[in-house]
């Protein structure tokens, strides 16, 4: 079962990285990287055609309290949202609480670990702090960067399922799953 979240007020700091709720300044930083191509497509949306369509995301992320900013020396560089996954999918995690993570991240910042460390600090919140038992986090199948950020975070494969993007296609998407070790009772 999707458990509650509500990130209002949670501030996450790692080594190099701040993660919390959007702010409506945040537009200028989001949009500049949510507009390049190759972003986005990765996720399973298109590049931002303009500053517009950037607000209308902000919004959401702002008023939905589920995904966390990533600020990196000053300046948001993607976003990890703790998002409802899709329980049709998953019936047998019913009798248990967890959520299904999803991230973007700037395109000059891959390759530098930077989603890795923000990933496991969220895991430590939901784990530790909101004590759910299971995380899921999907990424394509041609995606590997994304495949080895959830690799590096402890998630083991769980399921193959096709996903339909937001453009109208449908990729295959790679699920994993990571219990939490404190958890009693979890499978």
């Amino acid at each position: 079962m999707n458990a509650p979240v509500d990130i209002r007020g949670v501030e996450l700091r790692t080594a190099r990285l701040l993660l919390r709720p959007w702010r409506p300044d945040d537009l200028e930083d989001f949009h500049t990287y949510a507009r390049v191509d190759g972003v986005g497509q990765m996720a399973g949306w298109l590049p931002h055609k303009d500053r517009e369509e950037t607000q209308k995301i902000l919004d959401l992320f702002i008023s939905q309290h589920k995904t966390f900013a990533l600020e990196w020396q000053g300046r948001v560089v993607g976003s990890l949202g703790i998002e409802p996954y899709d329980e049709e999918n998953y019936p047998e995690l019913a009798p248990y609480q967890g959520r299904e993570l999803g991230y973007v991240l700037a395109k000059p910042c891959w390759g530098q670990g930077l989603m890795p460390e923000a990933v496991k600090e969220v895991v430590r919140y939901l784990f530790e702090l909101k004590k759910l038992d299971f995380l899921i986090a999907g990424h394509f199948e041609r995606n590997t960067r994304s495949g080895r950020v959830i690799e590096k975070c402890g998630f083991r494969p769980y399921k193959v399922l096709p996903y339909q993007t937001q453009y109208g296609t449908v990729e295959t998407s790679l699920e994993s799953i990571l219990w939490n070790p404190s958890r009693p009772g979890t499978i």
